[in-house]
């Protein structure tokens, strides 16, 4: 039976899901952009699978994967975000969710997709986790199990939203963006290396991914700038 995680603790986590607790932020403003670019992306081609990935770890791509999702779910789609992180896996502390099953478990049959999927108190967001870290993630990544997996919740779900590993890392956000429909980078202000970029991108290019794009995180804008003195800053 899926599970339903709290409202409350969800609500304890501001800083991460800003998406969900304060929709009318400047940030929040910025992710309905990014649903709005990626929705433009391929016009002649409707996106069911997004990877989200950065070049090394640090650059908050499981924060942007989230909130992502989260926007996708307030337009009305039928969202799943999967922590496909195999390594180190964030997305269930994001939602303040178990993680005692879930992805892991699915891949090598132990579980079914009903009984491990949460759904979150977001309407239209389901999670699921990484569960249990297995010996073998670029394996199980790889299998015919993740691509039965991926056909599955493509007939449950409008988007299917991965949180994979950085590219330079480990093989696994290569082998799934061969996978998905699009990726998107996620590169960090200030502190993601331009050389380290090149690479990603040419990693993920060499896998045959479809990069719809990068978005820039953690950058500050002055307060003089066009989006404050629209959208100002209301609570």
């Amino acid at each position: 039976m899926m599970k339903r995680s709290n409202k409350k603790s969800i609500q304890t986590i501001a800083r991460k899901l800003i998406t969900d607790v304060n929709p009318k932020s400047v940030v929040s403003e910025q992710f309905r952009t990014v649903r709005t670019n990626i929705n433009f992306s391929m016009p002649d081609a409707e996106i069911q699978t997004i990877l989200f990935t950065s070049s090394s770890p640090g650059d908050g791509k499981s924060t942007v994967a989230a909130n992502t999702a989260v926007v996708f779910a307030q337009e009305g789609k039928k969202v799943l975000l999967i922590d496909a992180d195999m390594r180190k896996p964030t997305v269930h502390y994001t939602f303040h969710l178990t993680n005692t099953i879930g992805l892991s478990n699915v891949l090598v049959r132990q579980t079914t997709l009903e009984e491990t999927i949460h759904h979150s108190s977001i309407d239209n967001l389901d999670i699921l986790t990484c569960g249990p870290i297995p010996p073998n993630p670029s394996e199980l990544l790889s299998s015919k199990s993740m691509d039965s997996v991926i056909e599955e919740v493509k007939e449950i779900y409008d988007l299917i939203i991965f949180d994979a590993p950085p590219v330079l890392s480990v093989t696994d956000a290569q082998i799934l963006s061969n996978k998905c429909e699009g990726t998107i980078l996620v590169i960090s202000a200030n502190k993601t290396e331009k050389e380290s970029i090149l690479k990603a991108k040419e990693a993920l290019v060499a896998s045959q991914a479809i990069i719809l794009g990068a978005v820039l995180n953690n950058f500050v804008l002055d307060k003089d700038h066009y989006y404050y003195q629209y959208y100002g800053t209301a609570e």
